[in-house]
């Protein structure tokens, strides 16, 4: 996707989004060489294969998350009025995907200490990022039905590993009327046989769910992350006000959720990334971006229109 005019923001290669420093005296925590001391590979992994989501509160400046919301505010804008830009999640609601250097902070968003640690802990030091977008839970939107993002493999069926992660990070601070996100922990492992598509559990499933859930109330500059195999929902925002959330999919590699994504860099925006960075994209390198065609079309139809 390209931006209009003069609205795209400038890249931006600074670490903005600081996390708390160590002290001198303090002994890491991780037994492993790619593992930040300040943040646990036992817990990492125990969320994620329990639960199957964890966070961080404030991993990110109120001021740097600011700067985002104003360039998905652009970005939604252009999607919605170019044909196939934003493809429809529910009632008043869409998902659209990006190009990374269409904001300023994706440098700063792949580079931070937690989401590489939580990557190279779970996924493995090969990972790679196949996807980056956001949602828009508008005004009137309604609750979602229950679903997982994508159909589970032998991989998690059999083997039990996850392979894929998806990071969200809120622009505004979520508060109860706004359509929160919901998650029925630990359903990542649920056999999905009698599920629509791979995805979509049946109606009968529902009170398992509702027994289980959990609803989210991030603030700005929190940052979470899940296997999109845990069952969840978009709730109905009955508030007056969007609550944009961006999505930052991460792979294991040969997980192959590249193949649903169209990553792409311009060669000058590629050629500045360092290689610890372009080890772990799965993408295109282009002189000219191009639109990226939305490949959400089972969730689409199965959610109804937006």
């Amino acid at each position: 996707m390209t931006t209009a005019d003069n609205a795209k923001p400038a890249p931006s290669m600074s670490m903005s989004a600081e996390a708390p420093a160590a002290t001198d005296n303090q002994a890491p925590i991780n037994a492993t060489p790619y593992a930040d001391p300040r943040y646990s590979v036992p817990a990492i992994m125990a969320g994620l294969y329990g639960d199957g989501i964890i966070g961080l509160k404030g991993a990110f400046s109120r001021e740097w998350v600011a700067r985002l919301g104003e360039e998905l505010a652009v970005l939604y804008q252009q999607a919605l009025a170019r044909p196939g830009g934003a493809v429809g999640r529910g009632t008043n609601r869409h998902y659209v995907e990006i190009h990374p250097e269409d904001i300023s902070g994706f440098y700063d968003l792949v580079t931070h200490p937690w989401v590489q640690t939580v990557c190279e802990s779970v996924l493995g030091p090969n990972y790679k990022i196949v996807e980056i977008g956001f949602d828009v839970p508008n005004p009137g939107a309604k609750d979602q039905p229950w679903h997982r993002d994508f159909r589970a493999t032998s991989e998690t069926l059999v083997d039990r590993r996850l392979n894929s992660l998806a990071f969200n990070l809120t622009t505004v601070d979520v508060e109860e009327d706004m359509g929160p996100f919901e998650i029925a922990p630990g359903t990542q492992w649920d056999d999905p046989s009698e599920y629509d598509h791979g995805m979509f559990p049946p109606v009968s499933l529902y009170p398992r769910y509702h027994a289980l859930a959990q609803r989210k109330y991030p603030k700005m500059g929190d940052i979470s992350v899940r296997s999109a195999l845990t069952i969840h929902r978009g709730t109905a925002n009955t508030s007056n006000k969007p609550r944009p959330v961006l999505v930052l999919g991460v792979d294991a590699p040969g997980a192959g959720h590249d193949e649903w994504h169209d990553l792409q860099f311009t060669k000058e925006y590629y050629e500045k990334l360092p290689q610890n960075v372009k080890d772990h994209l799965i993408c295109r390198v282009v002189d000219q971006l191009e639109p990226i065609m939305q490949g959400h079309t089972i969730e689409g139809l199965m959610m109804g229109d937006a």
